[in-house]
């Protein structure tokens, strides 16, 4: 269990929902603050953005490397300059989407993307800081971002373990303590075949670390599932319509399907519980409806006790099936009314 801005995160907590704006609010600070308010709404736990520019991300090269050629990508045909520079949060918006969160009454943090978006943030306050898994890699950056005091949220995606291991080692150097680190599938949208969040467990006994999920399948189903094999955080991107466009509101949540995954998510943290059988205090009213052993016909004092006159039928008051046996061919110890439960006490 650790604690970001004061709330606790871990397995004995409801899930920590993270809301990622990204690019959605479409360049308008106007949108922006729509998108505060109606996720709010949601009781999503907290608003994150993304702090860079397009000259902190690449160069503004148009072909070679710098070219989205891959014709699967939502992007393609597009250079890496300008799908940053259309993407990018101004970081003049920062302090009005922070405002308008905290008094809406989430907590409000970004992606450092660069050394001086680290120190923007602090200058900022901000509860803590998200490390994209495109740049895990980045141990400067992790140093960086882990020196400064406040829990580090990290993305794993395209990271093998031992890259994992290093981030989480340079992390700690640098006298950060408080980590989660989120399964991530970096594609856009991500198939829940390609998820494999039998690594959340994994990462968790590996690291000793919390443990979430960054999630960019479509649909609610991956996170309850992440959830239940132990995600204390769920991050998704968000956005009003998808119908408005935006770079990435292909695979971006509206605000009900963020209400109902934070609610269906919560019911699975509460049904995790722990290993245990038998009747639990809400079964104790249902016992009664199990089978068990009664006298069908009226039995006279003396009488052998048979399949004609002994069944196992509900209600449960009798004695249990499993002692079928034992009563048949006894005598009746007294005279027995049709209706009564087996017991013991009326064997001769």
């Amino acid at each position: 269990m650790i604690e970001i801005g004061g709330r606790p995160v871990g397995t004995n907590a409801a899930p920590f929902f993270i809301a990622e704006m990204s690019g959605n609010h479409n360049a308008s600070l106007d949108r922006a603050l729509e998108i505060v308010d109606a996720i709010a709404d949601t009781g999503a736990h907290a608003l994150k953005l993304q702090t860079y520019t397009a000259d902190t991300m690449t160069l503004d090269i148009r072909d070679g490397d710098f070219l989205i050629d891959d014709p699967k990508s939502l992007w393609h045909g597009r250079t890496l300059y300008d799908l940053y520079e259309e993407a990018h949060t101004p970081w003049a918006w920062h302090e009005p989407i922070f405002e308008r969160a905290r008094k809406r009454g989430m907590l409000a943090f970004s992606t450092p993307f660069d050394p001086t978006a680290v120190d923007f943030l602090a200058s900022l306050d901000v509860p803590c800081y998200k490390i994209a898994s495109f740049e895990n890699a980045d141990l400067p950056l992790i140093h960086k971002a882990a020196s400064q005091g406040k829990p580090l949220i990290i993305s794993t995606g395209m990271a093998s373990l031992s890259e994992i291991g290093e981030t989480v080692a340079t992390a700690r150097a640098a006298g950060c303590e408080q980590i989660v680190l989120l399964k991530c599938t970096s594609a856009y949208p991500a198939s829940p075949s390609e998820i494999n969040l039998m690594s959340i467990p994994h990462l968790r006994e590996a690291f000793g670390t919390e443990v979430g999920l960054s999630d960019h399948t479509m649909g609610i189903g991956v996170a309850v599932a992440a959830v239940a094999l132990g995600a204390s955080v769920i991050e998704k991107h968000v956005t009003l319509r998808r119908a408005d466009g935006g770079v990435d509101s292909a695979f971006s949540m509206e605000p009900d399907e963020v209400r109902m995954l934070i609610k269906e998510t919560a019911v699975a943290q509460q049904a995790i519980g722990s290993v245990r059988y038998g009747r639990g205090l809400q079964e104790e009213g249902s016992v009664r409806f199990r089978r068990s052993l009664y006298v069908v016909t009226d039995i006279k004092a003396g009488e052998a006790f048979s399949a004609q006159n002994v069944r196992a039928i509900r209600p449960g008051m009798g004695l249990l099936p499993k002692h079928t046996e034992h009563v048949m061919g006894r005598k009746a110890a007294r005279d027995i009314k049709r209706g009564t439960p087996m017991s013991w006490d009326l064997l001769s």
